[in-house]
């Protein structure tokens, strides 16, 4: 149809907002988000410590890491929802205290139930910082940079795992475990109560608001309503968690992978896994500066380029397992790992163009909890079981066939995705027609 050339798929939400101050934003929240995930993460590199001075199980230690996903899986949405309610600026400040303050309180810890409470406070605290840390970031820069921004941000959580269990080692090694909870709370409490200092709600809403009155598009009488209301939005859900499916397994069983077929000790499995997973961050924020770059003249082309992310990473891990094991192997593994989070920023990007910006942090943790029941969930699990029968290197040979699932997906949101922009710009141009009716009437 002529009409789509004439579609945008989504409002500037940035109008107002100075550069400089945009990339402030940017930095502060993404610095925390990285306090997020070294918070999360500096557990592991204790285990084998606590272990030994708490005589505890496998087991033990499992729920001691797992609460927190558990926690974050089923408060993301509910706590998004008040967020977007209640001003985002201060409920990620609180949010970033909440888990710098039950950081500190595992630093603290007597036993295994005292340590046990304050990783499930870890966890309520950092529920929803990644949806509505990154709602804040795509609203402050302009649209078409939302990829980069995206991938960039969510890059963060890579880079913060990294961080903490290595840094966490490290200082365990130096000063003790209880010395890699504590600094780690530190990091995050500094960045906490700065965050509300620099980032101030009245900077960053009223030039959005003001924006969106002046254009019959930015009126929505329901906002809920984008978060399940096109095909689309739905379909890019599905899509980022079945890829998911993919990135998640293969991070988690990658040491063991090193350590059975390469011979590698753990210490050395790691730490090969460590830059498969830098892999990972920096190729999402390459991949996400692409899409922005080649989507400028078409809404459609940031679909087209997640379909390639997802089999240009699947044609290259299938590539890799076929090799002997030597560094070409480990080459295209980590060309592939450049690629299988690639969707991040394109997906996150399409899903806030499809959704109303009150809602976005909502729409970010809808993501989050799909991302976790379709992929990181699941994923590791299946992994496990498909390896108990035919061994990790074949479970590994069917984990990629999962990105052609998602690539089709992605497939489908390309047939209906300027239908489904028009649809809701549609209905927001009747709805503000309806309403300017009732008002020169009245």
């Amino acid at each position: 149809m002529a009409y789509h050339s004439t579609v945008d798929d989504a409002e500037d939400t940035s109008v107002g907002i100075p550069r400089k101050y945009a990339w402030a934003v940017f930095a502060l929240t993404f610095g925390l988000l990285i306090s997020d995930y070294m918070s999360r993460q500096v557990l592991n590199a204790v285990f084998p410590i606590l272990k030994g001075e708490w005589a505890l199980s496998d087991g033990q230690l499992g729920l001691l890491s797992g609460i927190v996903a558990l926690m974050v899986g089923t408060l993301t949405i509910p706590l998004s929802l008040l967020a977007d309610r209640f001003g985002r600026v201060k409920s990620l400040a609180l949010m970033a205290l909440l888990w710098s303050l039950a950081t500190l309180g595992c630093a603290l810890a007597e036993n295994y139930e005292e340590m046990l409470i304050a990783r499930f406070m870890v966890g309520v605290g950092e529920a929803a910082y990644g949806s509505v840390g990154i709602a804040v970031v795509v609203s402050v820069f302009p649209k078409n940079m939302r990829a980069t921004l995206a991938s960039a941000f969510m890059a963060g959580a890579m880079f913060g795992s990294v961080l903490g269990i290595s840094l966490g080692g490290a200082i365990a090694v130096k000063l003790g475990w209880r010395w890699s909870f504590a600094s780690m709370a530190l990091f995050g409490l500094v960045l906490a109560a700065i965050y509300p200092i620099v980032v101030k709600e009245a900077r960053i809403a009223p030039q959005r608001l003001a924006t969106a009155g002046s254009k019959l598009k930015g009126t929505v009488k329901r906002p809920l309503r984008t978060l399940y209301g096109t095909r689309s939005v739905i379909a890019a859900y599905v899509a980022s968690g079945l890829q998911t499916f993919v990135a998640g397994s293969m991070i988690v069983w990658m040491p063991s992978y090193f350590n059975r077929y390469y011979g590698m000790g753990e210490g050395k499995a790691g730490v090969i896994a460590g830059v498969m997973v830098l892999c990972c961050g920096g190729g999402a924020i390459m991949c996400g500066m692409l899409s922005d770059r080649l989507s400028r003249q078409s809404p459609l082309r940031k679909i087209e380029i997640s379909i390639a992310f997802c089999l240009g990473s699947c044609l290259l891990m299938s590539l890799a397992l076929i090799q002997s094991v030597g560094p070409l192997q480990l080459a295209l593994i980590g060309m592939a790992m450049l690629f299988v989070t690639g969707t991040n920023g394109p997906t996150i990007a399409t899903i806030a163009n499809l959704t109303h910006y009150k809602v976005h942090g909502t729409a970010f943790a809808a993501l989050t909890l799909v991302n976790n029941m379709l992929g990181l969930a699941p994923g590791p699990f299946v992994t496990g079981r498909v390896s108990d029968h035919i061994g990790l290197h074949g479970a590994f040979q069917l984990i990629p066939l999962m990105s052609i699932a998602a690539a089709a997906v992605f497939f489908y949101i390309r047939c209906h995705y300027l239908d489904d922009i028009a649809r809701v710009q549609g209905k927001d141009v009747d709805d503000a027609s309806t309403k300017a009716v009732m008002e020169v009437s009245s």
